[in-house]
Order: C-alpha cells, then sequence, then structure tokens
C-alpha cells in the first residue's frame, strides 16, 4: 500500500511540475515577444527623422506618447479577470507597441553603444533574479511590500526632481531604482509563480500568462531604464 501511495505522489508531481514549467514558458514567451517588438518599433522608429523631429517638437505630443501605453497597462491590470484572453493578448501587444513608440527617442538621447551595455546588464541581472524567485523556497511576500514602498519613494523623488533638476538626485534615484526593479523581478516570479497553483480553466490560465509576462515586462523595463540612466552616455 505505501509503494502504491509512493508512486501515486510521485507521478502527482510529476504532473504539476511539467505543468508549472509549461505555464512558465508561456509567461516568458509572451514577455519576450513584447518585448521584442518594443525594441523592433522604438528602433524603426528612431531612424525617422520625420517622427523624432514631431517628438521634439511638441511636449504634448510627448505626453499623449506616455499616456497612452500606461493607460492601457492600467486597463489591462484592471480589466484582465472580465475581458477574455484573446482581447488581453491583443491589449498586451498594442501595449507593447505603444511603448515602443515612446521609447523610441532614447536613440536620441543615449549612444547606440550604451544602450547596449544598458541591455546586456539589464538581461543579466533579470535572468539571475527570475531562477532565484523561481527556484527559492523563502516567502518574499514581505520584501515585494517594502520594495514597492520604496517604489512610491523614487517615483515621489523622481516627479519632484523635474523641477529641482538635480543631477546627483537623479544618479540616486536611477541606483535605487535599479536595485528595486531588481528585487521586484524576484518577487514577481515568485508571485507570478504561485498563479498556477489555483485551480482555473484554460482560459483563465492564458489569462494569467498574459498578466504574469505584463508585470516582468514592465520589471524589465524599467530596470533597464533606471541602469541606462545610470550607465548610459548621452550624445553630444
Amino acid at each position: 500500500m505505501k509503494d502504491k501511495v509512493t508512486s501515486f505522489y510521485k507521478e502527482a508531481v510529476g504532473v504539476l511540475d511539467v505543468g508549472l514549467r509549461k505555464y512558465m514558458l508561456n509567461v516568458f514567451s509572451y514577455m519576450s515577444v513584447g518585448l521584442a517588438l518594443t525594441a523592433v518599433v522604438s528602433y524603426a522608429l528612431s531612424n525617422s527623422m520625420t517622427f523624432m523631429l514631431m517628438l521634439f517638437s511638441s511636449p504634448v505630443i510627448s505626453w499623449i506618447m506616455f499616456l497612452v501605453p500606461f493607460g492601457i497597462s492600467i486597463y489591462l491590470t484592471v480589466r484582465i479577470a472580465s475581458m477574455s484572453a484573446e482581447k488581453a493578448r491583443w491589449l498586451f501587444i498594442t501595449f507593447a507597441t505603444c511603448l515602443g513608440v515612446s521609447l523610441s527617442s532614447i536613440f536620441m538621447v543615449y549612444s547606440s553603444a550604451s544602450i547596449a551595455y544598458a541591455f546586456f546588464v539589464t538581461s543579466s541581472m533579470f535572468l539571475s533574479m527570475v531562477i532565484y524567485g523561481y527556484v527559492t523556497e523563502k516567502d518574499l511576500t514581505g520584501v515585494g511590500s517594502f520594495l514597492i514602498m520604496g517604489l512610491i519613494g523614487i517615483i515621489i523623488a523622481s516627479i519632484a526632481n523635474i523641477f529641482v533638476r538635480s543631477s546627483a538626485a537623479e544618479l540616486v534615484i536611477s541606483i535605487i531604482g535599479v536595485v528595486i526593479f531588481t528585487g521586484l523581478t524576484a518577487y514577481d516570479t515568485q508571485k507570478i509563480k504561485s498563479y498556477y497553483f489555483d485551480s482555473d480553466t484554460a482560459e483563465d490560465s492564458e489569462k494569467k500568462a498574459i498578466f504574469g509576462a505584463l508585470q516582468l515586462y514592465l520589471d524589465f523595463i524599467n530596470l533597464f531604464l533606471y541602469a541606462l540612466r545610470f550607465l548610459g552616455v548621452r550624445r553630444d
């Protein structure tokens, strides 16, 4: 009898592991597609002089380009439970595309070499934290709550520095931003992993994968932008 129970337990754990790996692979597939789409759109538009002139000639356009992807991400976060997986998928793609439009200006501000370097550093840190968040048995909830409070703090500090324009404050904010989003990557990975253990339909599981991809996507983008502000070399 004991052998039968042990055999059943091992089989159940094996099925669970396979399902979890498939679910997490789906999350990272969506995230990778989103990042690739953002990079392609951003780089393509950065080579359009007409678009760049339009972007830098009007503060209103710059704000619209920031607010549109921000609004889509908020809407997707709040309403994903009530929408179809297909709609969530297209909203995520639209969001990644719009953010690519917004980020096209970084190619005019920073050198291509420093952008590539910041991307490499970000990718290494992000991958390390994803692996840690996935394999660790330590509950990161307390750490995550602390990091979210820190995130609110640097957002307030960033807004204040728009008016102060302190280069020293910007450097400190960038360093703290890198630390916060490095930690949030591990926390969000663990949280996304926990979503899998809820009983769901295939539709709900797909929506959770998209939502998880959005969270990790935002962690990567923010980590990259803070790293770029810290490591990037500005064009003359």
